[in-house]
């Protein structure tokens, strides 16, 4: 894969933008643009740690399952969640059955239910500061930053699971606390900010 791709409609795209369908209108219109609501971000950490050890495409695939399996990722709705819970979303073809993910998904949802001000304010507390530029090429993108794992240990502590510092800083990318996008990609910088 090279750092930047032209796709058919003659628009540069990070690599892994350009391979498939999925990946583009994911790349073009989500990946490294905030989200909005304590719901969404959820959506977007539970995600993140389901693909541990999996690839993105197989989670991308499976994201409306995911939705409808785990109610939208209502916070509220998901920390409610009991042992019957569990055993549907273990038959759930849909979606990934790992149970261990699954009952993270749970226990994180009841760490962010039980958070003050919200966790869109807790994650966006770990904004690094905007880069000058855009990075050249993935060489120049990191995997785990000092924020990343600075919230990391933060959510941890929290009681959450499944955040280590390179998934924190995948979900950084993901709800655009970062902007990963490399120079020449098509897509424009987009505005940060809390996405409360």
């Amino acid at each position: 894969m090279t750092d930047l791709v032209i796709g058919a409609d003659g628009l540069a795209r990070c690599g892994w933008g350009g391979s498939t369908p999925d990946y583009a209108a994911y790349h073009d219109d989500e990946w490294g643009r905030p989200v909005h609501g304590d719901d969404a971000h959820f959506e977007r950490l539970t995600l993140e740690a389901f693909q541990s050890g999996l690839s993105w495409l197989t989670i991308l695939r499976k994201r409306a399952a995911f939705r409808a399996a785990f109610d939208g990722f209502q916070i509220k709705t998901v920390a409610g969640y009991d042992d019957s819970d569990v055993a549907r979303l273990l038959a759930d073809a849909g979606i990934v059955r790992n149970r261990a993910k699954i009952e993270a998904a749970i226990v994180n949802a009841r760490a962010a239910a039980d958070l003050p001000d919200g966790l869109a304010s807790l994650l966006w507390s770990y904004a690094p500061p905007p880069r000058a530029g855009r990075p050249a090429g993935f060489a120049d993108v990191p995997a785990v930053t000092p924020e990343s794992t600075a919230m990391a240990k933060e959510l941890k502590r929290r009681g959450f699971r499944f955040v280590g510092p390179t998934t924190s800083y995948a979900l950084m990318q993901a709800i655009g606390m970062v902007d990963d996008h490399l120079l020449g990609c098509h897509v424009g910088p987009a505005t940060r900010g809390v996405m409360g």
